[in-house]
């Protein structure tokens, strides 16, 4: 009897307790609801919130798997539904519908989505479970859509922006090329693939998956790949292979080819690597990217980005696309640079494919007109995709057409003679008209250097021997007792004026000038090899035609600059040398010209003032020197630019006058325009 009347009790209370709980209200259910919604956790959504009706119309694949998908393929990110709670004593009539006015907003690939709709919810009797059920339909994942709808995604590509010089002329642009491809029908010839193939630079595995395609049909056209429109040797061979044709293209071009390869570079397919170094950048597999030169750094700026858009597709007939969000394509910003691009290709043409670098620099603004490395490459080969033979065959070359020289840095040799004569000038240690005696073909200061000497290549030089003639006859022996006499530490002290031992300030990377290789200068005999541009000393191409402006500007150097909107004139050095310094080195510097052993670049109605130099690289087996030649230039009577160049291996050809000879030549050509 105790025992019944026990669970009677108990069952008494689960009654009354059961009683007691508070009904969840539609305000319950939707603040859990919406909360569910902001995490998109779809599935509890759909198990515990959606009403009878709506369970009918959509099984949990059609809306679960439906909002996971479009989640991902529209790049939804910070989903957001808001809505305005209900105050607390609302009244809520189970017999009628609640409806809450709610603010749905997302971002997308193709921008920002923000709607209202408004949410309804029933008291419905699920089972056991008696409480309130949403009314859901497609059109709260996107607004207008139905369950027959299909989601759209369009792409419409940015135009990479061009690249020009300053006055105007296309360095890269975006001009027009081939596809080379097949017409099935025609091309009946199986074995005639892998020929197909080694010229396209493919396998015949990727012309089958090509051709395979669930599109193709006999008459179609099918693509396999680019050709340049310049390379009319492999078109004409494409076809005579009898079902193989090409079509005109979109395609970046290269106006000025070879004689810009290095400074312009290329663009290229992304690589797996590239692609995931700039995974958070909107990146695909079929995109292109700067890979090397002014097109890989400038890269975001050239880049621009693309258009998307969102649209629903209806199944109906003829149904127009229904615009959800767009967001239009942003073209790449165009660049101009100070490059003057015929004068570039001017002294590309004449270092006549000899290895070498040359920079041209305006000594009024320090704006770079010239960046040329020799010889060079055809970057739209590059572009293309550049088979691994052709690479091999590039990279294998002795002249080296892949290396970059005018980023590098070079032994100077007597190009640096007319910096150290600054340097004694403004110290006071040299007198420009004070004469040297020195005899002999050899000097050393005395007995303990050794066995090292200082060397001349002229010792008819006449005594005394001063700058003028020191420099005409460049005299090794002359400039080594000058830097003896400036000492050490002063020494270092007037090339780090010159910039030297620092980072060049400049957008592209080239390596810095060095006075050696910790800086320091060790010794008397390393002292007099680096007053002549030898012992550790290596000088960048750009830099040494900069280091020759205080003499055109009374003391002033520049940052050069390579973008045409950069402000000119922005000063590196100042104060390094002194009007009365600058108006001797002019004088002396086109007496080199006219009597001394520039005598190639001593040329009529152009007179042309400057400095050569030899630099001695290494002794070969047979104990002969290579040697660099250089020259480092300007028109006496309208210095537009001072013009730098470096010729490798000159010891054959007559050394630094052969270089002169060179410069020379764009003097004569740019005289013609």
């Amino acid at each position: 009897m105790k025992k019944l009347l026990c669970s009677i009790s108990i069952l008494f209370l689960a009654i009354l307790l059961t009683g007691c709980k508070e009904k969840e209200t539609p305000g319950d259910r939707m603040q859990t609801y919406v909360s569910n919604w902001n995490e998109s956790k779809f599935s509890e959504m759909y198990k515990d919130f959606l009403n009878t009706d709506t369970k009918k119309m959509f099984d949990a694949n059609e809306f679960v798997d439906r909002q996971e998908k479009l989640a991902e393929d529209l790049g939804i990110k910070n989903l957001k539904i808001t809505y305005k709670k209900p105050k607390e004593e609302t009244k809520w009539d189970e017999e009628k519908p609640a409806a809450f006015p709610i603010q749905i907003s997302m971002d997308t690939i193709a921008g920002p989505i923000k709607f209202e709709k408004e949410l309804t919810w029933h008291f419905e009797t699920h089972g056991d479970t008696e409480n309130w059920f949403a009314e859901w339909d497609p059109s709260f994942i996107l607004p207008k859509l139905t369950e027959k709808d299909k989601i759209q995604i369009s792409t419409m590509s940015a135009k990479r922006g061009k690249i020009f010089d300053r006055n105007g002329n296309p360095l890269a642009v975006n001009g027009t090329g081939y596809e080379a491809g097949i017409v099935p029908g025609k091309f009946t010839d199986e074995t005639k693939k892998s020929e197909l193939a080694k010229l396209l630079n493919t396998t015949v595995k990727f012309i089958d998956k090509q051709v395979n395609q669930s599109w193709v049909q006999p008459d179609y056209f099918v693509p396999i790949a680019p050709v340049s429109k310049n390379n009319q040797a492999l078109l004409d061979k494409l076809i005579t292979i009898p079902g193989v044709t090409y079509q005109e293209t979109e395609m970046r071009e290269y106006p000025y080819g070879e004689s810009a390869a290095h400074l312009t570079g290329y663009i290229g397919k992304i690589t797996a690597e590239l692609l995931e170094k700039h995974k958070d950048e909107g990146y695909k597999e079929t995109d292109l990217i700067g890979r090397q030169g002014l097109e890989r750094i400038l890269e975001d700026r050239l880049r621009g980005k693309d258009g998307v858009g969102i649209y629903i597709k209806s199944p109906e007939s003829g149904a127009t696309l229904q615009k959800v969000v767009e967001t239009e394509a942003v073209n790449g910003e165009n660049i101009s640079l100070t490059i003057d691009a015929e004068l570039q290709k001017k002294i590309f043409t004449s270092m006549k494919g000899e290895p070498g670098a040359s920079a041209a620099v305006d000594p009024q603004t320090g704006e770079t007109l010239a960046l040329v490395s020799s010889p060079s490459f055809e970057p739209t080969e590059f572009m293309l995709g550049v088979s691994g033979e052709r690479y091999k065959k590039l990279s294998e070359d002795p002249l080296k057409p892949l290396f970059n020289r005018f980023a590098a840095a070079y032994a100077p040799g007597s190009s640096l003679k007319p910096i150290t004569a600054v340097i004694g000038m403004e110290k006071g240690t040299l007198k420009p008209e004070k004469g040297l005696s020195i005899s002999g073909q050899t000097w050393q200061k005395d007995s303990s250097w050794g066995a090292y000497r200082v060397s001349r290549l002229h010792p008819e030089a006449p005594n005394p021997l001063n700058l003028k003639n020191a420099l005409i006859y460049s005299d090794n022996i002359y400039f080594a007792q000058q830097a003896l006499a400036i000492g050490k530490e002063d020494f270092i002290s007037g090339l780090t004026k010159f910039g030297f031992g620092e980072e060049i300030p400049f957008m592209l990377n080239i390596s810095p000038s060095q006075i050696s290789n910790d800086g320091t200068i060790a010794s008397e005999g390393q002292l007099a090899d680096t007053s002549f541009g030898q012992g550790q000393m290596l000088a960048n191409i750009l830099h040494l035609a900069t280091i020759y402006e205080p003499i055109l500007t009374n003391g002033i150097m520049y940052k050069p600059t390579l973008l045409l909107d950069d402000r000119t004139q922005q000063v590196w050095k100042e104060g390094i040398i002194s009007k009365d310094t600058a108006e001797v080195l002019k004088n002396d510097l086109r007496s080199i010209v006219v009597d001394g052993f520039a005598q190639a670049a001593n040329i009529p109605d152009i007179p042309i003032s400057g400095k050569t130099g030899t630099a001695e690289l290494k002794t070969s087996a047979e104990g002969r020197g290579e040697e660099n030649g250089f020259f480092v230039s300007y028109n006496t009577n309208n210095p537009a630019f001072i013009l730098a160049m470096m010729i490798e291996n000159v010891e054959d050809n007559g050394g630094s006058g052969y270089v002169a000879e060179f410069a020379a030549e764009v003097y004569k050509a740019n005289n013609k325009k």
